[in-house]
């Protein structure tokens, strides 16, 4: 039995940690905070309740397998897991609105014919497709496999594997492989083009400079489909922490470690603020990559992909609504911004100081869950938006925080008729507060992984060059998101418990 440490009780870590546990290791969990989950938190008050991260989760079968693998409860044993349906709804910048169904490839072809035009649900469909042969061609390399060092590899991963359509002419040369070029030659309506850019924005990924491969992110979703926790999303980081607790995993709270302690070029322990060093065998951390160089700078190798300096990070307001919830409203709306390109300049532009005077992309997420209201007189709402990180944007300024929130409650208006004279109270919460909760440089959420662009939408590989020390969570392989959170857990374990030629399961 190996003595395993783990930095941080994010879901990667807890998910490697539970693993580890059932394996016979003695496994203790470090967290700065004074509670598990990190980005999955939940804010309350008044009898209202809040997600402050994912409101949804897809590809639930990550968290099947985990709770499968690691005791004889399942998944939906263990907590109020539902699917959504619609999985979304979209409000268009002039104003069309089409609500998708969950899971039905049939359901969404008929809907967008009907709101945008004939043939618009085929087009969508036939890119869909595509994007089949993207999940085909990464889906064991990208999110069952820990991330080799090979070069050969790496170029392959590097290469878009999209089949996009090909181009009349002379030279019939490929579609351009970035995402914004597939929506504008494949899909040719604006509201289409911003339904798939939608879709890499809410993970903070650029349409313009982002992969075709993203086409992938709408696939995942109208595949697998859209579900929702009972309570709030907040219910799925309890009933991994508990799962943890069962398998007698220790969590020690309020313990932040400055410092992977080392010995004879191995990882030997933790070093906390308090100056406690507490020995280990191997060590697992869940931080992002300013923190991992600060605490493990001899873990920083050419493997180590910084990625972006810092990811975008999310802009979110929590509405405490006086009247009930309307009947048949949608889960999750998404009204698209009027104007795209001052959007993608507002959260992507270099240099200086990021311009905020846009109005965003804006998801209203609207739970029929009685458990996050005081009664059925009330409903409690959530609006996020993908913004720049702080740093760039000085999310600390009051008036700036205010004056955003304002434009996104002008956004959400015409979906809440009467918005403002329901709202009973407000609260923020920006990338700077989610720096200071996580300890993520700038609040920055990371996306998941992508195959093409070179490679650049890699993460950090699971193994690191300092032997012993593994990573999980969103900023390693194979990215953000709750379900590849999970999945970096899965492969982290995996190397430790089986070695370096572990592959995951067949």
């Amino acid at each position: 039995m190996a003595r395993i440490a783990v930095i941080g009780a994010g879901m990667g870590a807890m998910a490697a940690a539970a693993r580890l546990a059932v394996a016979g290791h003695r496994v203790t969990v470090y967290e700065r905070a004074a509670t598990h989950g990190g980005g999955v938190g939940r804010m309350t008050r008044d009898g209202f309740a809040f997600d402050t991260g994912p409101g949804l989760l897809h590809l639930p079968a990550v968290y099947r397998d985990l709770f499968v693998k690691t005791g004889k409860e399942s998944l939906e044993q263990s907590l109020g897991l539902v699917q959504v349906d619609p999985a979304s709804a979209h409000v268009f910048a002039d104003g069309t609105s089409v609500a998708l169904p969950n899971a039905s490839r049939a359901g969404v072809v008929q809907a967008l014919d009907e709101a945008v035009g004939a043939g618009a649900g085929e087009r969508w469909s036939e890119l869909v497709n595509r994007a089949r042969a993207v999940w085909d061609a990464t889906r064991r390399p990208l999110l069952e496999e820990p991330l080799l060092a090979d070069p050969e590899y790496l170029e392959a991963l590097g290469h878009d594997p999209y089949p996009g359509l090909r181009k009349r002419g002379l030279f019939r040369r490929s579609t351009p492989p970035v995402l914004a070029a597939v929506a504008e030659r494949e899909l040719k309506d604006p509201r289409l083009a911003a339904l798939l850019e939608s879709h890499a924005l809410a993970y903070g990924l650029d349409p313009r400079t982002a992969p075709a491969s993203a086409a992938v992110l709408p696939y995942m979703e109208q595949t697998f489909g859209s579900w929702y926790v009972r309570g709030g999303m907040r219910g799925l980081a309890d009933a991994v922490y508990e799962r943890c607790r069962k398998r007698r995993v220790e969590f020690v709270f309020g313990a932040e470690v400055v410092a992977v302690a080392e010995k004879d070029g191995r990882a030997a322990g933790v070093e906390l603020a308090d100056g406690r060093v507490d020995e280990a065998d191997t060590v697992v951390a869940g931080v992002s990559p300013g923190v991992l160089r600060r605490i493990a700078p001899a873990a920083c190798g050419p493997a180590v992909r910084p990625g972006p300096p810092v990811p975008p990070g999310r802009f979110t307001v929590f509405l405490a609504l006086r009247g009930a919830r309307a009947a048949g409203a949608a889960h999750r709306t998404v009204v698209h911004a009027p104007d795209r390109g001052a959007e993608l300049a507002g959260i992507f532009g270099e240099g200086g100081p990021a311009a905020l005077d846009y109005r965003p992309t804006v998801t209203v997420l609207r739970p029929d869950d009685p458990d996050v209201r005081p009664d059925e007189g009330h409903e409690a709402v959530t609006l996020t938006a993908t913004v720049a990180p702080h740093g760039r944007a000085d999310w600390d300024g009051e008036a700036t925080a205010a004056g955003f929130a304002e434009r996104m409650l002008d956004a959400a208006e015409g979906l809440l008729p009467g918005l403002r004279d329901r709202l009973l109270w407000h609260e923020v919460r920006t990338p700077a507060d989610t720096e200071r909760t996580t300890g993520a440089e700038g609040g920055g959420v990371p996306a998941p992984v992508l195959a093409g662009g070179g490679g650049a939408f890699l993460r950090t590989a699971n193994a690191t060059p300092l032997s012993g020390l593994y990573l999980a969570g969103g900023f390693a392989h194979p990215g953000g998101g709750l379900a590849h959170a999970g999945m970096s857990g899965t492969m982290a374990a995996g190397l430790i418990v089986s070695g370096a030629d572990w592959r995951g399961s067949e």
